[in-house]
């Protein structure tokens, strides 16, 4: 814990807000407030998603040694983790695993539609004030900066003139807490890469597109915003 939060600049974890499950798992946008509180024995999931290997190993082996007897406290509330997702599942799109050089890998040369959806609301810093609206170059270059700081594998260039919005769909949301509101975006967005591009680029570029569901875009991703996902 004491490493995570002596981060100063972008961390490498981000988190789900609490989620109370209401039949499917699939459902597009998730709750950012509870105006009410969560009753006793309600099934709920919580996502952590981990960006550097190091953490990932360490909280591996607390997982794998879990007590499901032994309830974990948040506050007033006892919590029982009765089930841990780290693969693909057909119910819950939000659990899976990867290393940075298999989301290399795998990434398509070829693909040159990008589909994505934010699921809690995004904003990004510019100078000193918030942007909620999702860019290509906000949204693609806070990949960027992730994917250079955490993977060991960096992207020295990437050009994005080609890449340009041909889908939108999105909206403001207002998340309140006894502190502060913060304003971001949410919906579905769709960039395309246009031209004649290097195969090579067109690679990086699906790199990050399919990194997102990992890092997040934009401010507060240790906060549960600006979670995003391809579809």
């Amino acid at each position: 814990g004491t490493y995570l939060h002596d981060q100063q600049t972008d961390k490498a974890f981000s988190l789900s807000p609490l989620q109370v499950k209401k039949g499917s798992y699939r459902n597009d946008f998730l709750q950012c407030e509870h105006r009410q509180p969560i009753p006793a024995s309600a099934s709920c999931w919580w996502r952590i998603s981990l960006l550097d290997d190091v953490l990932f190993g360490h909280l591996n082996q607390l997982w794998l040694n879990l007590n499901p007897e032994h309830p974990w406290h948040l506050g007033p509330a006892d919590l029982f983790i009765t089930s841990i997702l780290g693969t693909p599942q057909s119910t819950q799109p939000w659990a899976n695993f990867s290393t940075y050089a298999e989301l290399y890998e795998n990434a398509s040369d070829e693909a040159r539609q990008i589909d994505f959806v934010l699921c809690t609301p995004a904003a990004f810093r510019q100078m000193h004030y918030d942007c909620a609206l999702p860019t290509r170059d906000l949204v693609f270059n806070s990949l960027l900066r992730r994917w250079n700081q955490y993977s060991g594998m960096p992207f020295e260039e990437i050009s994005l003139d080609s890449v340009f919005p041909s889908f939108f769909d999105i909206h403001t949301e207002i998340v309140k807490d006894a502190r502060s509101k913060f304003i971001g975006c949410v919906g579905t967005i769709s960039f395309r890469i246009f031209g004649d591009v290097e195969p090579q680029t067109i690679k990086q570029i699906n790199t990050l597109a399919d990194f997102a569901m990992y890092c997040g875009v934009g401010r507060k991703t240790p906060m549960g915003m600006g979670m995003i996902r391809r579809i």
